[in-house]
């Protein structure tokens, strides 16, 4: 035991001067971050070629790996957390959130079983009931209703969790135990998420069985063409299983109209999952909330914290309104995992709620997250970026070489040079390369497009103007040319 003792204490001892090093590292990095190049670059194969080719045989101190780390690693990073990222959707961090997760790592529980942490489960449990009400979600969604949620790691992994559950509602739970039927079908729309497509190749329903919904002109589901093809598939002896809809899509976060998709749903006993990975926390602010008209319809929601709720990768929670269609579809108890605090059924164990057995303990950074900020100060920095989003509208609409090619949603806009495409695509290239900002891009009605997305933890007033700037100035050449 005293030998125990001393290694425990020698351990402890290494984290608090490493740790000390290390979290001053990270703590002058988020302040250096806006002068780094936002994009990174590098030439493909540098960092690799910069590194050794083998491991070192001797211990190495901290300082000398950091030393690398400025070196060899960080001009190959693409600064996340830099104010002047506006491309795809955020990935967001936060300084609770830091704390949480290196409590998170420093408690160092697998929490796959109740019996393995119970204050794991339970606090997760607790986080996702507070978010219920946070949201205003459907109160099936709570833990103590028949449904419930879960963090899960990515909206990717909460969507085939869907699609699962769907395929087996759909065969009697006979797919798990016989093979996919092969004549299923899902549905999703062609401005859905490309994690949508995955699942269904992944769950083995098969691409050439998922129907892609044509849109309207503001690119949200057609309610009618989405019945017209579930009538067609029954009228041919299919079984429909899942439809995918979404709250914010990714290239212009249109709503898709759930009311009337959830209606349809209803009528055919189809699995209605709601994704809403970047545009959910929206509605942690009252006047947002509309998004989720018609989410009391759904069969299971997802969103990520780790976008746009300050909350660092990984944190999608996902939520279910009968778990027992979820756990029934995920379920495997081999002898070693049996225990009497599950079989009595008292209990919840995660790990029936997710593809992998394995689970850290997420829960602690998102409760950080919200001690920390508060409800009110979650709510008004989703405000301030609406606001700046909605001032960068207006400096565009004022500038005749610009157009908006979608309807402006939440934190993002969709806007290109008039003319050839060549010209957006030269612009955005001009602007990424100069490493004062990064954008990213989309196609829509077969053009290109610009996507500008203001949501990142510490990008401010100051940052959006100057990204205006550089837009402005780069946007001259190609201008010029043109006339």
């Amino acid at each position: 035991m005293g030998n125990t003792n001393k290694k425990s204490r020698l351990a402890a001892e290494e984290l608090l001067r490493n740790g000390c090093i290390a979290l001053d590292w990270i703590a002058k990095y988020l302040e250096r971050a806006p002068e780094f190049p936002v994009l990174s670059q590098v030439k493909p194969g540098e960092v690799f070629a910069s590194l050794p080719h083998q491991a070192p045989s001797a211990p190495e101190p901290l300082p000398a790996i950091l030393r690398d780390l400025e070196s060899k690693i960080l001009p190959g990073i693409t600064h996340w957390q830099s104010p002047n990222f506006f491309a795809y959707f955020p990935g967001n961090s936060s300084p609770p959130s830091l704390v949480g997760d290196l409590l998170s790592s420093g408690i160092g529980v697998q929490g796959m079983l109740w019996l393995t942490s119970p204050a794991c489960t339970e606090l997760e449990m607790r986080m996702l009931d507070w978010l219920v009400e946070m949201l205003d979600l459907p109160k099936h969604f709570l833990s103590t209703s028949s449904g419930g949620g879960v963090i899960q790691d990515s909206a990717s992994s909460a969507n085939l969790c869907a699609v699962l559950a769907g395929r087996e509602r759909a065969t009697h739970f006979g797919s798990n135990e016989n093979g996919c039927d092969q004549r299923l079908s899902a549905y999703t729309s062609a401005q859905a998420h490309s994690s949508m497509e995955k699942a269904i190749k992944v769950a083995g329903i098969g691409r050439k069985n998922l129907r892609v919904i044509e849109v309207d002109e503001q690119f949200r589901m057609r309610p009618a063409a989405l019945a017209r093809a579930i009538q067609q598939d029954t009228a041919a002896g299919r079984v429909p299983c899942f439809v995918g809809a979404t709250v914010g899509t990714t290239s212009t976060m249109s709503i898709d109209p759930v009311p009337e998709i959830g209606t349809i749903c209803r009528e055919h006993n189809i699995w209605l999952h709601v994704d809403a990975a970047m545009a959910g926390t929206a509605a942690l602010c009252e006047e947002f909330r509309s998004i989720h008209k018609g989410l009391e319809l759904a069969d299971s929601y997802c969103f990520d914290c780790h976008k746009w709720m300050f909350t660092n990768f990984d944190c999608t929670c996902f939520y279910v309104r009968d778990r027992k269609e979820l756990t029934e579809t995920l379920t495997i108890t081999p002898e070693y995992l049996r225990n009497t605090a599950s079989a009595t059924g008292a209990v919840v164990d995660f790990r029936d709620w997710h593809i992998p057995l394995g689970r850290r303990f997420r829960a602690l950074k998102l409760w950080l997250v919200i001690r920390s900020y508060g409800v009110e100060g979650l709510r008004a920095m989703v405000r301030t970026h609406i606001e700046l989003t909605n001032e960068f509208v207006s400096w565009l609409r004022a500038d005749s070489r610009f157009e908006i090619v979608a309807p402006v949603s939440l934190n993002l806009v969709c806007f290109r040079l008039k003319g050839p495409d060549s010209a957006s695509e030269a612009l955005m290239q001009r602007l990424n390369s100069s490493g004062k900002l990064f954008l990213s891009h989309t196609k829509l009605n077969g053009r290109f497009v610009i996507r500008m997305c203001i949501g990142q933890t510490y990008t401010d007033e100051e940052h959006v103007r100057s990204a205006w700037r550089e837009i402005q100035q780069h946007a001259t050449e190609p201008a010029m040319a043109a006339g």
